[in-house]
């Protein structure tokens, strides 16, 4: 039997944070739409500056090639993908992440064709929006802040609804002959109820970036040994110093030798004893390496397989890939439509609570005084809180306003 005063708590709360987030949750979902098409938009501006001619010539060697880079970019390249199409120039890339600049080399002319960065589109701007609302780090904790109660949406909005009265009926129907509040309300319902799994997951997919969560998640995965491998970068191993490096080009044919799936791309020593790095961007996620070679004689010295990577990191990695539709046709145009339908859900919630909404009044849902939070509620709460530490804070500060609410009416 459902607890009808628990129902009325868990409403009044779904309701305060479903109005202080629409706003944002608004912003989340329009610009995940949107930065879903990134990949095009990126691979169009690329084209202008890698599309060469052809000149069915032998290409320059790509050490050659490296050394008309360097004079383009601020910091040496820290690695290059190996070029397998004759119509394009070769990239060389420095930096990581947003910081991440590509410089693209003629293979036949050794000429810099242009250079490239995330930051070079006005999609960075929508990607920044998305992340940090543009408001830097106060920005990336006001979302986190909202993508956590977003999990306490979701599931206080399953257990609000739930159909208990209509029976299994109600997950399927939307009443379109009963009123613009009742439609409005089912829309809003109906939706979140099919979506609220795959929401979980996207926000599952989401909370790796944020600040707090984020880093605690790394710290996790630090002290379990869950993530990378401590020589997954590289990082203690050595090559053996000689008088004779290897050329990049012998590296490169070393390289293809290991028949890797998708782009492959070399990263470069960055000192006398440091290795060379061969790695591969594939899907699915289980057929990427990493493979570490000595710069001099070019002996694999270390490889690792997705084997090697703590499960803890796998899981992250599969659930951001599939927070940005990296899976396939198939994952994309699924993240399109949880983002138009919690669009949808947002808006038809938000037309709900007007149709419903007595005039001088903010109709916030009542609950009887005599209404004590049970202890399974409280042990759930209390693992949210640790789970998320910004619904955490946020929450004793609920809790500290509502002392000092009623502290201030009995005084």
């Amino acid at each position: 039997m459902k607890n009808r005063k628990l129902n009325q708590w868990l409403w009044k709360w779904h309701f305060i944070a479903g109005i202080i987030s629409l706003p944002f949750i608004l912003v989340l979902s329009i610009t995940g739409a949107i930065y879903l098409f990134n990949p095009d938009v990126e691979s169009k501006e690329v084209a202008k500056i890698q599309d060469v001619e052809n000149l069915h010539k032998t290409p320059i060697s790509y050490q050659q090639q490296w050394e008309n880079a360097k004079e383009k970019l601020k910091k040496k390249p820290s690695s290059m993908v190996i070029n397998t199409n004759p119509d394009k120039a070769t990239a060389f890339i420095s930096g990581r992440f947003s910081h991440k600049t590509t410089v693209f080399v003629n293979q036949y002319t050794g000429e810099a064709t242009g250079t490239f960065s995330p930051k070079d589109t006005w999609m960075y701007t929508v990607r920044k929006l998305h992340g940090e609302l543009l408001g830097g780090k106060i920005g990336t904790k006001i979302i986190e802040l909202i993508a956590s109660w977003m999990v306490v949406l979701i599931l206080t909005g399953i257990y609000i609804w739930w159909p208990f009265s209509s029976g299994i009926k109600g997950v399927f129907t939307i009443r379109f002959k009963e009123g613009k509040r009742i439609l409005f309300r089912d829309l809003h319902a109906v939706t979140g109820f099919w979506m609220s799994l795959l929401l979980l997951l996207v926000l599952a997919g989401g909370l790796p970036w944020t600040d707090v969560f984020g880093s605690n998640f790394k710290w996790v995965q630090k002290v379990t040994n869950t993530g990378f491998p401590k020589t997954w970068s590289g990082r203690g191993l050595t090559s053996e110093v000689k008088e004779k490096r290897m050329t990049i080009e012998e590296m490169v044919a070393i390289a293809n030798q290991q028949k890797l799936q998708g782009t492959v791309s070399i990263g470069l020593p960055k000192s006398a004893k440091s290795t060379f790095s061969v790695s591969n961007s594939t899907f699915p996620l289980d057929a990427q390496k990493k493979l570490h070679f000595d710069q001099y004689s070019g002996k694999l010295i270390k490889e690792h397989t997705w084997s090697d990577v703590g499960f803890l990191m796998r899981g992250r990695m599969w659930v951001m890939a599939f927070h940005q539709g990296q899976f396939g046709g198939w994952n994309w145009w699924l993240m399109f439509g949880v983002a138009v339908g919690l669009t949808l859900m947002t808006v038809a919630g938000l037309f709900s609570y007007l149709y419903r909404k007595q005039k001088g009044s903010w109709c916030i849902p009542k609950v009887s005084s005599q209404f004590k939070v049970g202890k399974s509620i409280l042990l759930i709460l209390v693992l949210l809180a640790i789970l998320l530490p910004v619904f955490g804070v946020s929450l004793i500060l609920i809790l500290i306003v509502e002392k000092l609410f009623k502290f201030k009416k009995t005084h």
